[in-house]
């Protein structure tokens, strides 16, 4: 991570499609490399030890190993993603977009999050900017979070008795300001906490 940070704070380009591999790491079931275009519609999958890092128009994602991504929209915009399972890291730029998980519809308007999905629980951290969540199996379950620096993680549960215990607070893990602050750079942007007197964090 810190050299692939290096080059996206440099001033040249932005890049695009894949930006860095590591492992097995398949786009729409075909083995993919660093360079490799992504588009919407595309998936991107990754076997045990795989990972990967790319960008989508103005988002940029990294997914981890043992995950399943779908994506759908129209031109250079991922309007529509699908967190089969497994684990992303995703920043994202203005406008509306929606994530599904197994058990959860997130609403997502300028953000940066993380996900954990499962089929029985999705870990959601909005690390800064506002979403809108939903418990599939339960539509009146709902929350809006706002938060500025990971302040309001939440588990999305498949099963409950009620919707307070559809939706319930969690710890923050499993991702870092420095991971954060990488993909942000990617597309040209910072993460607001930068320069916020904010303590960076590692989880």
């Amino acid at each position: 991570m810190p050299l692939l940070q290096r080059v996206a704070l440099a001033a040249g380009k932005r890049p695009s499609g894949m930006v860095d591999v590591k492992g097995e790491v398949l786009i729409n079931g075909r083995p993919a490399r660093a360079g490799a275009a992504l588009k919407p519609g595309d998936s991107v999958a990754t076997a045990p030890g795989g990972s990967a890092v790319f960008v989508v128009g103005r988002d940029a994602f990294l997914i981890r190993e043992k995950s399943e991504l779908l994506t759908a929209g129209s031109s250079a915009l991922a309007g529509s993603l699908r967190l089969v399972t497994g684990k992303l890291l995703s920043v994202f730029g203005r406008g509306a977009r929606r994530i599904a998980t197994p058990t959860a519809t997130i609403g997502i308007r300028g953000t940066g999050i993380y996900i954990e999905a499962e089929a029985e629980r999705t870990y959601v951290c909005t690390c800064y900017g506002l979403v809108d969540l939903q418990a599939s199996n339960m539509p009146e379950a709902r929350e809006t979070v706002s938060t500025t620096h990971h302040d309001a993680p939440r588990y999305i549960y498949a099963h409950g008795e009620t919707p307070i215990k559809m939706i319930e607070p969690a710890p923050v893990v499993n991702h870092t300001d420095a991971e954060l602050i990488m993909l942000e750079a990617l597309v040209g942007r910072k993460p607001p906490f930068v320069g916020s007197g904010l303590g960076y964090k590692s989880y």
